[in-house]
């Protein structure tokens, strides 16, 4: 509970309208109704913006529960469906995808109380027309008054809040302000209902003067509507929780408001959409429900604590074993991959190469990845996150500050500016008023267009202008909009702008504030090292070695951030690449390097790269930078990236329609695809990840995993006190978890936890989206990437996670790390390891107990 809030006492309302006169069953104080609410706030998992979305686990709050009680919570609660409709399952028992022998298997690993016969008379009565009927969930006042009257008053609640949250949060989208905006949320809900008769409009008879009653103070106001509904204490916690579901969109995004405070603080701000929420319960309560109805309301809550329907209870037990079933039914083709050739084979680690490579881990470099290593025997890959090991903020060129390049599980450390190559003081000043002066004419522009009284006048006198840009921004031969890196510079300019990595004090803008930026000579050495060590690259350097981000281009896309890199924040990897490029070719840096024992030959040189996932064009950078004697190399390389990816381009096509399209109607399609602004799928993005794998390249080298696996290289043998192995599971291994559920999440009830049409969103704010015109702001991932309209391009699967280590060392990350044994025991992922010396397989079976997984290949 926050200390802040223990203290509040629940205020009498004053003589006159709006003071509860219905009897309530109980009497709370206001400890336990601030305790409750807090608790409730903190299951709330953060929404990022869309300038910087990236994927989260939206059952990040209930990670301390077993996925099975989470299962049940959210089925009684209205938080959303879970598992698949048990027609889902059937279909694939049917087609032989599932087997009987995964059933019993599932029933066994997730200690069901049903039988195998119940699950087998599931199957084979599920209709394919037929869905599963989830029980009716806790309701609202609102709910409750709609199920009993045919009212709407729970839509016209959540676009009531929605409205009102849109115009406080909004960061630039309207072009006027909210006038309350300098005050806290709740307050300046508060003064603007005085003035709002929308809801005495549809029929809650002075509302207004009944919020008047309410205290100035969310806590206090919360306390008093709670012990006025006369909800039992033991379900004040799942009746907040209930009432912030009905918004759970904005929810989230106060949550990412306050992502990474501390719970107290987080839940402090949660508090205040809470009371507004409770208010509008609070006034149907008072001025709408009748006796009777208040009285079934109680005794649905009551009851619901109490008992449960049987026959519902066995339908979730039984979905949750297909569930599994269906999970072992995907590892075993997963490790069916692995098995051959046997993976007893002795690992020996490759000659030098010419190339190695450096992909993110993140699944669709995985394809690359294989074409790459097809094209010659003298490239190795190798897979890390893809901000390199270096928690950046990237400030870019004319900005005073920048954005997080780096996992939003860690805090950017450093400030690094972008600057412009051979550019004198004087020169520089030139580059930015202009960029400063193009920046502010397209605002004034943008300002004009959409001004209230110019907008009619503008399209009908110079709509014809635009008719050829129009033309060709619809057949995708142009961009709708510059790239925002470069808007306002001029191409030879944009070619010369780049990172600088020593450590400065300065000014990023006229008149702005002296800081620092770059990194000092010791903390990049340190990096430097974490990073190679992370990487397993430690020594075997190859002459060239590309450290290759990703990014994606798109437009029109609110969802762009979505398939750009998740390990630099939503953002593109060339920053992180080119500054961890830049600090391994530092002379002073491997010459720290090697008096720590990792030596960078005088040969060696590392080259920073940006692969384009949705044309599959992987460009270089800064390569006036490297010396003469790469000439040939750097041609070689080039040569190699062309053909990876016409190979990495003929394995995508069929999956988005361009099966039977040659090499260079490929490349122009998918170039195409990257401009045109009614491309709902420009790419498929992270659809179909199912797996984790930390393990040697020489592992999975021979198998294709058809861009599903997250792939991150890791040998046991180059450490000695397991931080690696620690740093792998606490961040790539629950980035990629984040990543899974999200998806999971969406595929599975999309209604809940993704954010439906795609051709139906409308930016709010800059912020979010909402479907349609009005709703809760939506989360997750759109349909579009989900599903191609025929069937599911990602299969609801839960992470399976392989790591090569002994069970010594990954049990010792599990007893250090509380929230990754959380994920681990209470079954949000499944983990295997493979042991080194021999190749046998084993399943984590909790409590620090393996048990054996056959990888036979006659088994599969």
């Amino acid at each position: 509970m926050n200390p802040a809030l223990s203290s509040v006492k629940i205020k009498s309302a004053p003589a006159g309208a709006g003071v509860i006169d219905k009897a309530a069953p109980n009497d709370v104080t206001a400890a336990v109704c601030i305790d409750a609410a807090t608790r409730a706030c903190r299951r709330i998992a953060p929404l990022w913006p869309l300038q910087h979305f990236v994927a989260v686990n939206p059952f990040l709050g209930w990670s301390d529960r077993s996925f099975t009680a989470a299962c049940q919570w959210a089925t009684r609660s209205g938080f959303g469906e879970m598992l698949m409709p048990t027609r889902f399952y059937a279909q694939q028992y049917r087609s032989g995808r599932i087997r009987m022998a995964d059933i019993e298997q599932a029933l066994a690993l997730a200690g069901s109380s049903v039988s195998l016969q119940q699950c087998l008379d599931a199957l084979h009565d599920a209709r394919p027309e037929a869905a599963n009927q989830a029980p009716a969930c806790w309701p609202t006042m609102a709910d409750h008054l709609d199920a009993e009257t045919g009212s709407a008053w729970a839509g016209l609640i959540t676009d009531e809040i929605s409205k009102w949250c849109a115009a406080y949060f909004d960061e630039g989208q309207s072009a006027w302000r909210m006038p309350w905006r300098n005050q806290p949320l709740y307050s300046a809900w508060r003064r603007a209902a005085a003035f709002d008769r929308t809801p005495e409009l549809a029929g809650i008879a002075d509302f207004r003067r009944c919020i008047a009653t309410l205290p100035e103070s969310p806590a206090a106001a919360i306390s008093q509507i709670l012990a006025g509904l006369g909800v039992a204490d033991d379900r004040l916690e799942d009746f907040c929780q209930r009432q912030l579901l009905t918004v759970a969109g904005w929810s989230a995004w106060l949550r990412y408001k306050t992502w990474p405070a501390e719970p107290a603080q987080a839940a402090t701000a949660l508090l205040e959409l809470l009371a507004i929420r409770l208010a509008y319960d609070y006034a149907l309560y008072i001025r709408v429900a009748q006796p009777l109805e208040l009285q079934t309301w109680r005794l649905r809550w009551q009851a619901s604590a109490v008992s449960s329907d049987a026959v519902a209870e066995d339908s979730l037990q039984i979905r949750h074993a297909l569930q599994w079933a269906y999970e072992l039914a995907g590892q075993r083709s997963l490790l069916a991959r692995l098995a051959s050739p046997p993976p007893a084979a002795k690992l020996v680690p490759a000659e030098r190469k010419v190339l190695q490579a450096v992909f993110c881990i993140d699944v669709r470099s995985e394809v690359y990845r294989r074409a790459l290593e097809a094209v010659s025997a003298d490239i190795e890959t190798l897979g890390f996150a893809g901000f390199f090991g270096f928690p950046i903020e990237y400030i870019g060129l004319g900005h005073h500050h920048g954005q997080p390049q780096c996992p939003v599980l860690l805090q950017p450390k450093f400030r690094i500016r972008e600057s412009v190559a051979e550019a004198d003081v004087g020169d520089l000043r030139k580059i930015l008023e202009k960029r400063w002066l193009n920046k502010r004419l397209n605002r004034l522009w943008k300002g004009f267009k959409h001004s209230a009284v110019s907008c009619f006048s503008y399209v009908e006198i110079s709509g014809l202008t635009f008719a050829g840009k129009l033309l060709s921004d619809s057949l995708g031969l142009t961009r709708t909009v510059a790239k925002p890196g470069s808007a306002g510079l001029d191409r030879a300019v944009v070619q010369r702008i780049g990172p600088v990595i020593t450590r400065q004090r300065g000014r990023l803008i006229a008149n702005g504030p002296v800081v620092e930026t770059g990194i000092a000579l010791g903390e990049r050495i340190e990096l430097a090292r974490k990073a190679l060590q992370g990487m397993s690259l430690s020594d075997g350097f190859a002459r060239l070695v590309l450290l290759c981000g990703h990014g994606s281009s798109t437009v029109n896309n609110p969802y762009a951030a979505g398939l750009d890199c998740g390990a630099c924040g939503g953002h593109s990897g060339e920053a992180n690449a080119r500054v961890a490029a830049a600090v391994l070719n530092d002379r002073e840096v491997r010459a720290g390097l090697a008096a720590q024992g990792i030596a960078i030959p005088r040969e060696t040189w590392f080259v920073a790269g940006l692969h384009d996932t949705t044309t599959d064009q992987v460009r270089l950078f800064d390569l006036d930078q490297v010396p003469h004697y790469f000439a040939a190399d750097l041609a070689q390389l080039q040569d190699w990236l062309e053909l990876a990816s016409q190979l990495s381009r003929r394995e995508r096509a069929s999956a988005l329609g361009l099966a039977n399209a040659d090499a260079k109607a490929l490349g122009q399609a998918m170039l195409k695809r990257s401009r045109d602004w009614a491309q709902i799928r420009p790419e498929w993005g992270l659809a179909g990840n199912a797996a984790f794998i930390a393990a040697p390249r020489q592992r999975t080298a021979h198998a294709r995993f058809d861009g599903r696996v997250f792939l991150h290289n890791y040998d046991y043998r180059q450490e000695g006190d397991g931080a690696i192995l620690n740093l792998i599971m606490t961040a790539p291994m629950v980035v990629a978890s984040w990543i899974n559920l999200q998806y999971y999440a969406s595929a599975v009830d999309n209604r809940r936890f993704g954010s439906g049409n795609k051709v139906l969103h409308n930016v709010v704010g800059t912020i979010g989206i909402l479907e349609g015109n009005g709703g809760d702001l939506r989360v997750g991932l759109p349909w579009q990437s989900l599903h191609d309209g025929q069937a599911l391009r990602h299969e609801p699967l839960r992470l399976s996670v392989i790591i090569e280590a002994p069970a010594a060392m990954i049990e010792q990350v599990l007893d250090s790390q509380a929230e990754v044994r959380q994920l681990v025991e209470n079954r949000w992922l499944h983990l295997l390891r493979i042991e080194p010396d021999d190749g046998r397989c084993f399943r984590y079976g909790g409590h620090n107990a393996w048990q054996p997984v056959s990888l036979d290949p006659e088994e599969f």
